[in-house]
């Protein structure tokens, strides 16, 4: 699939997505903080975002919904729905991946998530250029750097690495789905659909892995909440606004910035300093997003060459 021509992007867009980088940067801090199994969080998170999409969409997105099922719109809600698979399926292996190896290390290998999104992006037929590679190469590695990964060797903390590298590419098939699918369907209604359909798998896995999905204390309900408003609605879902606007790939990049959100938050709230180590590899991720961004954004100015036989050519035969 060649490179699709995009609506430009606008200072709404530009928002959406400064909200969503410090939106999704609580969420570690959050899941840190409530005292409750990661995958009961995620289930409670996308269920009640669903309770407060859903009837947004159901009142005023019907005929849409519908659509989603017959003739040409169910390739769009196919992808609505894959991509609600592809969501639970990053947070069934990377929430694991950090209770079977390190955080740090758990942090790093989902961190590649751009690099799989690029890859994807090759897989439909379209080029990335060369300083949007670069670019991606330097946010992963100073994200890699950022973390203190440090890769143990033992056969559980290999296969909570493996379930970290699975989390990134999840979530990359996460965001490549949600890209096709926004490229018609409403925001309202992607969201609601893809959560819904997260929500139903979350629920399946929680149920036979036994987790509790209740009994917490006010502190963790209030956290969940949080996550709700937060990484969940201004998180998630204006990223997936973005998609409209951005690809998915510099989505991808851009939700690396959570790592340095995340520690401000977690240093301020939670009193985890950071460790100085980490400062030259924020640096470098910032740089890595600025390249992507950047080099992105000139890409979308250069007009494409002309791929149009003239008038007056004359016509091969067949």
């Amino acid at each position: 699939m060649p490179s699709e021509i995009r609506p430009p992007l606008d200072p709404l867009t530009t928002g959406a997505l400064a909200l969503a980088v410090v939106a999704v940067s609580s969420s570690a801090p959050l899941i840190a903080f409530a005292a409750a199994p990661a995958l009961a969080v995620a289930f409670w998170r996308n269920l009640l975002s669903v309770a407060v999409l859903g009837p947004v969409a159901l009142t005023r997105r019907r005929a849409e919904l519908r659509s989603l099922t017959v003739g040409a719109g169910r390739r769009a809600g196919w992808a609505c729905v894959l991509s609600g698979v592809a969501l639970a399926a990053h947070f069934a292996t990377w929430m694991p991946s950090a209770q079977l190896t390190s955080v740090a290390a758990a942090t790093a290998l989902g961190a590649t998530q751009p690099v799989w999104q690029g890859l994807i992006a090759r897989w439909q037929g379209r080029r990335l250029p060369l300083v949007v590679w670069a670019g991606i190469g330097v946010a992963v590695g100073g994200a890699v750097l950022a973390s203190g990964a440090d890769f143990a060797v033992s056969g559980r903390a290999f296969a909570g690495d493996l379930l970290a590298v699975a989390g990134g590419l999840f979530a990359a098939v996460y965001t490549a789905f949600g890209e096709r699918a926004r490229a018609t369907v409403s925001t309202t209604t992607y969201t609601t659909v893809c959560y819904g359909v997260c929500t139903m798998i979350l629920l399946v896995l929680c149920l036979a892995g036994g987790l509790p999905l209740g009994g917490f204390d006010t502190g963790t309900w209030l956290a969940i909440l949080a996550l709700v408003a937060g990484a969940q609605l201004l998180g998630h879902s204006m990223f997936n606004y973005a998609l409209r606007r951005v690809s998915a790939t510099t989505i991808s990049v851009l939700v690396l910035l959570e790592a340095p959100g995340a520690a401000l938050i977690g240093w301020a709230w939670l009193g985890q300093l950071p460790r100085a180590t980490a400062l030259p590899g924020l640096a470098l991720l910032l740089v890595g997003v600025a390249v992507v961004v950047l080099g992105g954004a000139r890409a979308r100015r250069t007009p494409p060459v002309p791929t149009t036989v003239p008038a007056d050519a004359t016509p091969l035969s067949d």
